[in-house]
């Protein structure tokens, strides 16, 4: 009986590449509608086969992972100031805005307005060389051609 329980937890090679390649999939389409029967077809398995195979091996639904994947990259989506949380809400591939606000704040913790509104006041926290080091920022000044000594001058 464990080697049974064994098995079913770690797939033979070719189905945990099939289960790879749709999780692949779900990776890269994150932002398509997708459902059940699209993403299991990328395994060659049935919906529910798929389904139980799926949440055995990733310890998730696939549509659970779906929406983790869109909500992290909205998370990125709305540290950068220039797009609004609508224009988010859609580049990840939800189709309403009340349910991707629900659905972020649950997995978040916070309305998306209110994480960029976080994220945002963290980042003054943040010394401006490191900002820009990093990327965080978005429309910092360039502090090139600059010397100590010349914020006053112009």
């Amino acid at each position: 009986m464990p080697d049974k329980i064994k098995s079913r937890k770690h797939p033979n090679a070719d189905l945990r590449e099939r289960l790879w390649r749709a999780r692949k999939f779900i990776d890269e389409c994150y932002d398509q509608p997708l459902d059940l029967a699209e993403i299991s077809k990328q395994a060659c398995l049935s919906r529910y086969h798929f389904l139980r195979l799926f949440r055995e091996t990733f310890d998730t639904t696939p549509r659970q992972y779906l929406i983790k994947r869109r909500i992290d990259k909205a998370k990125e989506l709305l540290r950068a100031p220039s797009l609004s949380v609508t224009e988010v809400c859609f580049e990840v591939g939800f189709q309403s805005l009340g349910s991707f606000s629900s659905l972020f704040h649950k997995s978040v913790g916070h309305a998306p307005i209110n994480y960029r509104r976080r994220e945002r006041e963290s980042l003054n926290k943040v010394p401006g060389c490191f900002i820009q080091m990093f990327g965080l920022g978005g429309s910092l000044p360039s502090p090139v051609g600059r010397r100590a000594g010349d914020e006053g001058r112009s």
